[in-house]
């Protein structure tokens, strides 16, 4: 079977001649890995001029929180929840061999050793890039979540009908 290979300057020329399209991501893991992809895929669209929109729902929400952000909660499950997520990009657990938080650290290790990009730079980059970061409020209230307790840069609260609106537009809609 023979491969064929595509040009990236190619690709790049094409998507200058037609009209941009909108990507949606729905980031709802916390898994460094999955949101490692989902940066990946917003930065390299918004790079191709695709206008991306990443809207953070249940688990995904620790990628944009302040790391060790404190819960707001007042009552006891909400806070067990603000205890057991802790926030911030750089301390995702992996989906798989994590093994307490060793087996992140080895990724990290390898990512750096290979001069690829951590979430955190990912997450800058995507920022510089103008894509587009929504926290979902209604996960954030089940979770005990604030606002003050997220990232800077996120640019939007919303719900499922902000996310769902900006998905109707888009013609890459993608969950992680």
């Amino acid at each position: 079977m023979a491969l064929t290979q595509v040009e990236p300057t190619a690709t790049l020329a094409e998507l200058e001649q037609t009209k941009p399209e909108r990507v949606t991501i729905v980031v709802l893991s916390g898994d460094m890995d999955r949101v490692m992809a989902a940066f990946i895929i917003a930065t390299g669209a918004a790079a191709m001029g695709m206008p991306v929109t990443m809207f953070f729902t249940f688990w995904g929400l620790n990628a944009i929180r302040k790391p060790g952000a404190k819960t707001s909660a007042k009552d006891w499950l909400r806070k067990m929840f603000g205890w057991l997520n802790k926030g911030g990009a750089e301390t995702l657990p992996l989906s798989r061999f994590n093994f307490g938080g060793l087996g992140a650290k080895m990724m990290q290790k390898v990512m750096k050793d290979n001069r690829m990009p951590g979430v955190p730079e990912l997450m800058e980059t995507a920022k510089d890039l103008g894509v587009k970061f929504i926290g979902c409020t209604t996960t954030m209230g089940l979770m005990g979540i604030s606002k003050d307790t997220l990232a800077d840069g996120v640019d939007q609260l919303a719900g499922v009908s902000t996310y769902l609106n900006e998905a109707r537009q888009g013609a890459v809609n993608l969950f992680i």
